[in-house]
């Protein structure tokens, strides 16, 4: 009996996930019967959907942060847009190396994020006001920066991009009898990475806790002691840094940047977030099931 109650409550809690998670099941499985002909079933077209997503992955972990605290920010797809067209124009067009590259790019996001935080946190202004003002913001930005595609040519930048990382595990044998394992990038590594630290920050720590109070009621937060607004801006910091770093890992995959890169990012962030298991209306959610 406590079994069954526990597994209901689980059930409640993630009845979103669980549903998504079901579904995947049942749509690879189908795609492994269709496709059985093109080779569906290697472990490497499995790996290549984290390679494909890590920017996703890692917008996702900071709007996961945002949702839990009741906010919401609609710029996310924008900011990675910038992010790649900046990165591609400082190392092209400014012949700049790629850490301080980097390293510019992150101390934008960090600064974007704590605009808006401070807008959202301390003049109270809605977060869905103040994110679309950074969406336009953001995308305006990078039109200005160049309203040509820029391809990345820099040759460490590509090595980097296309540095295969083989798991030992998960190998097949190919058409010519070789024994072939499957593969990542170093941005899937990066995309794992944060959920994982995001996830610890969340559950074992005074901060994570405090995003957790703060989006379950935000007076019994006040009432509790806690800096409400200390915390939100710092939420909508973390967000802007982890909006740059999933811009970098998405400029990795695409090394190239235009204006209309990432358009409509911000929704995927959003309905991956909220099918994970974290509502709109926040104090709820965590990022492994985003």
């Amino acid at each position: 009996k406590i079994m069954n109650n526990i597994a209901t409550k689980l059930l409640e809690r993630n009845f979103l996930l669980f549903i998504t998670i079901v579904l995947f099941i049942v749509m690879y499985v189908a795609g492994l019967i269709v496709f059985k002909d093109k080779n569906f079933g290697n472990t490497q077209v499995f790996f290549n959907l984290f390679t494909s997503n890590a920017g996703l992955i890692i917008v996702s972990v900071g709007m996961t942060l945002v949702l839990i605290t009741g906010g919401i920010d609609i710029s996310v797809g924008s900011v990675v847009a910038v992010t790649s067209m900046m990165l591609a124009a400082m190392m092209e067009k400014a012949n700049m190396g790629v850490v301080p590259a980097i390293i510019i790019v992150l101390l934008f996001g960090i600064v974007f994020g704590a605009v808006q935080g401070w807008l959202i946190s301390y003049l109270n202004i809605q977060p869905f006001i103040v994110t679309l003002a950074g969406m336009f913001f953001a995308r305006g930005l990078t039109a200005v920066i160049s309203l040509e595609m820029i391809s990345i040519t820099n040759k460490t930048f590509l090595a980097i991009a296309q540095n295969k990382i083989h798991l030992p595990f998960g190998g097949y044998v190919n058409k010519k009898g070789v024994m072939i394992y499957p593969y990542v990038y170093p941005t899937v590594i990066l995309a794992i990475l944060t959920v994982v630290i995001t996830y610890w920050m969340l559950k074992y720590t005074k901060f994570g806790r405090s995003i957790y109070a703060l989006g379950g009621k935000e007076q019994s937060a006040l009432l509790m002691g806690l800096n409400v607004k200390r915390t939100k801006l710092y939420v909508y910091i973390i967000n802007g840094f982890l909006a740059t770093l999933g811009g970098i890992a998405f400029c990795l995959n695409t090394t190239g940047a235009f204006v209309e890169l990432a358009k409509g990012f911000e929704m995927d962030a959003i309905a991956a977030t909220v099918i994970g298991g974290t509502p709109l209306t926040g104090g709820v959610g965590n990022v492994f099931g985003t």
